[in-house]
Order: structure tokens, then C-alpha cells, then sequence
């Protein structure tokens, strides 16, 4: 008997003979492996994106199913079909005659340990031989290859199930914030539930700290929910009410959504740097020689030099341009268009601290930051705020980075922080990628301990370079051929998953491909309900006896490996 499940005849799961779906009858390492479906297993059973394990002569390979079709043993058989109420010669060439056929992508080399719960994990370098058996993938198989939340000592975060078994389906989300990641998607294909879902992954298994820009209010305090029976869902703040903390540049927007303990911020004009312009260049219609006098006027005035521009009256513009060597009709230019600034609600011409270092003392001291735009959702002012907080968070980051790796210390080490942003394109696109702070984080990877989650639906509008460095690619449906190839830059195999992510469902399934899983799979999304706030949210031990907290602070320390 222990023989038999060693050599897997018998399943470990069941202890059962399982019953094999296919047989490989050909294939390649570099195009994948097609076999013909056994008697009894109907084709309308396998589904594109299905996992299956390969049992070969030496090795077991998982993988999924990235094609099915139908085949024929005879030309004439199609050409004269069985007429519908032929039903018994229909089914003596089922099988025989006719069958189907399914193209599957070996991902895995499963390889098992001394230990009957280790497997072991290699890469394919070959092919299972002629007439290998193809099973469906079981609950033990998953396991060992996207692990479990239940690991001790582990940061996993199950985000879904695949789309015809139950079996939980983990990130590993020490690899996941190591790097940038993106979430892509056509509109209405749930990229906001996605990011919500991960942000309060992160936030519950304390893999990083987040700085949030919600530009449509939907992670802080709650948000309209996909589904016609409730009116909305809880967010961050709702679930984490001690962990996170959220900024808001509208006041008035933020109150009437009955949102609690929100702070206000504020910007002032001697934070907004040439730079910042640049990346504003479309939305400001802004001509290269005003960015070149802007250059000249931070050189003469420092940094309030956009408060000093916007006071210049004409006869003193054309006497700085006499002394300056400056454009007297593109500094006019400049002052005109930089007057939308002022009709920004949260810029000032002065503020009475900096909120932005009020940000970065909450994020050290472990809190997660989300900051709502309310009616300054617009692009012009998503754009502004997102970059200059950015970059000046940024900058804290560099020299804390470089602190840590001066001293060695390890209380001087930062902490993870991962910046999501909306609408990623306007920030990485090819012609302003270099001039923003967002084109050097996705750059650098982990250099400083800060990576972005970018969530957009136009990923083809993404700097190619950007998206090379991108670390795990979560991905729903896409319909763009130039969407499509660009989540698959830099990816081996991408034309076989090409076949898998033109087949999801609109809603709430997704490809996940890259650095926090071991190889790419398609999931039905973990639902984002009553359930899942019961799980994954922050107690409240107001109302806990005092049995409960000590088996919950047992229970954290177990997960902390103290």
C-alpha cells in the first residue's frame, strides 16, 4: 500500500485510485504537451486553465490546460457525420473514432522528499514520455505548490481558488511586496476589489506599510459594492480601525460620508517642484519653453518661486526676463495656466506644518495611509499630490535606506512600504516615465524598500521597460491585443497564457503570473463579504475575554516564529 502511494497509483488525498483524464500522445518543452482524453472523460468536463498533474516514468509534472479541441481518426467520419437520431453509432465513435484532445503547459517538476509532506519544486527541463497519464490536480498538489496560510513562519494570503476546485490559492506576500506588482483590467472586470483584497492581506499578515491614493474614495472608509443585494463594503479603515489612518483633501466630502477620526492635508505651493510640472505637461498644455523659464524662475526665486510668479505683474515679468535671459510670453504663458493650481481645495500659499512629514510619522510608526480626493478626484489633481507626496516620501526613504546600510543596525532598517496608485499610464507612460518619481521606484525594485502597486486598465499605455520590471502581474480580463501583449512583457510562454486570459470570466477571476508564485494561475477571486471581514479583519478585544486574547497573541507569535 505505501508503496503504491509512493509511486502514485494511489492517491494521498483519498487514498483512492484516482482516474486518469488523459494521455500524452505528443508534444514539446517549448510548446507544450497535447494528449488525447481517455474513454469516459467527456471534453465538455475540461475547462482552459484547469491544473493537472503528468505522471511520467521518473518525474511528476504540474501544470495546466491551456487549449482543448476535437480530433478525428478519419477525414470520411466528418465528412459523414452520424445524423442526430443515430444516437448508438454516435457512441460507438466517441472514443474511438472521434475524440478530444487537450493542450496542456507543463509549469512544475514535483519531486517528492523523505518526508511525505515535502515536495520539492524544480523547473521543467523536459517532457513526461509517450502515453504518461494526466490527472487532476488534488488538494496535497496545490499545497505544495502555492503553500498554505496555515505554514508557520509564512506570510502566505490566500486570494482565491481555481476556477473548478476548492482549494485555496496563495500569494506569497514577503516575495510580493519585494517588488512593484500591477493589477490590470478592463473597466468593470473588479480591479478596485482586487486591490482592496491584497491591501488588507498585506495589512493582516504585517508584510508592509501602504500609502494609498484613492482617488475614488473606495479603500478607506467603504464603497459601493459589485453585487445588486448590498449597498456597500467595508473599507480598510472599517476592518483595521487601529491600523490605518486616513488623510483626506476634501473635508467636506469626507464628512458626509460619515467618515471617522480623517485628518486633513494640505499642500503648499513651495512643495510643488519644475518637476511636478512636467509630469503635468498635458494636463496644463504646457510648452517646453515654459518649463525652461519655470527652470529660471526656481534658479532666481528658490522654492517659492510659484508664489512669487503668480503675483508678477507684466511690467515686472518683462524686467526679469531683461535681467534673466528669461521668455516674456512663455512666463506669461506659464503664470496663466499655473492659476488652476490655485483652484485646487487643498493648495495653499502657505501651510501651518508639513503634512507631509505628518504622513511619513504615521507610516513609521507602522500605520497604513489612505488619502481620499473626495471631489478632487480629477486628473490634474490626482496627478499633483500623488507625485510631489511621493517623491518627497521618497527621498525620507533614500536616506533611511542608506542609514540602515551604513550602520547595519537593524533598528534603523525601514520599512517595506508599497505605494498604490490609479490610472497608472498617466504616471509610466514612455514620454514621462523618467521625468516622475514613480519611473524611479519601478526602476530601482527594492533598492530603498519602496515598491508601487499600480492598478490600471490601459497597460499597453505603460513604459515597456516599467513593465518589464514589474514582479507579479495580476491580471483580469483584457480585450486590447495591445493590453494583452503588454502584460505579457518579459514573460516566457506568454503565448500559451494569451489563450487562458482571453477566456475569463468578466468578474471576479484573474490570471496571476510572476515573483509571488511559483507559476502562473488563474483564480476565482476570494469573495469580499462578511466572511471574509470575520477573517481577515482586526478583532475587536474590547469585547474578548481574557482566554481569547492569550490564544490570539499565542497565535501571532506562532506566525511570527517567536
Amino acid at each position: 500500500m505505501v508503496e503504491a502511494v509512493e509511486n502514485g497509483s494511489i492517491d494521498r488525498d483519498t487514498a483512492e485510485t484516482p482516474q486518469a483524464l488523459a494521455t500524452v500522445t505528443q508534444g514539446s518543452l517549448g510548446q507544450g504537451l497535447e494528449a488525447r482524453l481517455n474513454p469516459g472523460i467527456s471534453v465538455e468536463e475540461m475547462r482552459v486553465g484547469k491544473f493537472v498533474v503528468v505522471r511520467g516514468q521518473r518525474n511528476r509534472f504540474f501544470g495546466l490546460l491551456s487549449d482543448v479541441a476535437l480530433g478525428s481518426t478519419s477525414p470520411q467520419i466528418l465528412i459523414d457525420p452520424p445524423r442526430p437520431e443515430e444516437i448508438f453509432l454516435s457512441e460507438i465513435l466517441a472514443g474511438t473514432g472521434t475524440f478530444g484532445t487537450v493542450t496542456l503547459v507543463p509549469m512544475l517538476m514535483l519531486v517528492d522528499g523523505k518526508d511525505a509532506d515535502e515536495t520539492q519544486l524544480l523547473p521543467v527541463k523536459t517532457v513526461p514520455a509517450h502515453f504518461s497519464q494526466v490527472y487532476e490536480a488534488r488538494k496535497r498538489d496545490f499545497q505544495a505548490v502555492f503553500g498554505s496560510e496555515a505554514e508557520p513562519r509564512s506570510r502566505n494570503f490566500a486570494i482565491g481558488q481555481p476556477v473548478d476546485t476548492d482549494v485555496p490559492i496563495c500569494l506569497n506576500l514577503d516575495r510580493f511586496v519585494e517588488r512593484s506588482n500591477g493589477i490590470f483590467g478592463k473597466s468593470g472586470t473588479g480591479k478596485s476589489f482586487l486591490t482592496r483584497l491584497l491591501l488588507a492581506g498585506i495589512i493582516r499578515k504585517q508584510a508592509a506599510v501602504n500609502l494609498i491614493f484613492d482617488m475614488h474614495s473606495e479603500y478607506g472608509w467603504e464603497a459601493a459594492t459589485e453585487e445588486s443585494g448590498a449597498n456597500t463594503v467595508k473599507g480598510l479603515k472599517q476592518l483595521f480601525p487601529g491600523q490605518v489612518q486616513i488623510y483626506t483633501l476634501d473635508a467636506d466630502s469626507t464628512k458626509r460620508r460619515g467618515v471617522r477620526d480623517a485628518l486633513e492635508l494640505f499642500i503648499s505651493f513651495n512643495q510643488i517642484e519644475v518637476e511636478d510640472l512636467m509630469l503635468l505637461r498635458e494636463e496644463l498644455n504646457l510648452s517646453e519653453a515654459s518649463l525652461e523659464n519655470a527652470v529660471i524662475l526656481r534658479n532666481e526665486f528658490g522654492r517659492d518661486w510659484i508664489s512669487r510668479l503668480l503675483t508678477m505683474s507684466n511690467a515686472e515679468i518683462q524686467e526679469f526676463c531683461e535681467q534673466r535671459m528669461g521668455h516674456k510670453a512663455s512666463i506669461m504663458a506659464l503664470q496663466r495656466k499655473l492659476t488652476r493650481l490655485e483652484d485646487l481645495d487643498y493648495i495653499r500659499s502657505a501651510t501651518p506644518h508639513n503634512y507631509i512629514n505628518q504622513i511619513l510619522e504615521s507610516l513609521e510608526a507602522g500605520q497604513h495611509v489612505v488619502i481620499e480626493f473626495g471631489s478632487q478626484s480629477n486628473m490634474l489633481s490626482y496627478m499633483l499630490a500623488s507625485n510631489v507626496i511621493t517623491r518627497r516620501i521618497h527621498k525620507a526613504y533614500v536616506h533611511k535606506a542608506e542609514r540602515y546600510l551604513y550602520s547595519k543596525n537593524p533598528a534603523d532598517k525601514p520599512r517595506q512600504l508599497t505605494i498604490a496608485i490609479e490610472e497608472a499610464h498617466r504616471f509610466l507612460a514612455p514620454q514621462t516615465v523618467k521625468q516622475t518619481i514613480y519611473g524611479t521606484i519601478a526602476r530601482e525594485m527594492r533598492k530603498y524598500f519602496v515598491t508601487l502597486l499600480v492598478v490600471d486598465q490601459r497597460p499597453s499605455g505603460i513604459d515597456s521597460e516599467v513593465m518589464s520590471q514589474i514582479g507579479t502581474r495580476i491580471t483580469a480580463l483584457l480585450n486590447d491585443e495591445k493590453d494583452i501583449d503588454a502584460v505579457f512583457t518579459g514573460v516566457s510562454g506568454g503565448q500559451n497564457l494569451r489563450t487562458i486570459l482571453a477566456k475569463l470570466d468578466s468578474k471576479q477571476q484573474a490570471l496571476i503570473l510572476g515573483h509571488a508564485v511559483p507559476m502562473p494561475v488563474v483564480v476565482r477571486t476570494r469573495p469580499y463579504d462578511e466572511r471574509f471581514y470575520a477573517e481577515i479583519g482586526e478583532p475587536d478585544w474590547s469585547e474578548a475575554s481574557d482566554e481569547e486574547v492569550l490564544r490570539a497573541a499565542e497565535l501571532a507569535r506562532t506566525q511570527l516564529g517567536l
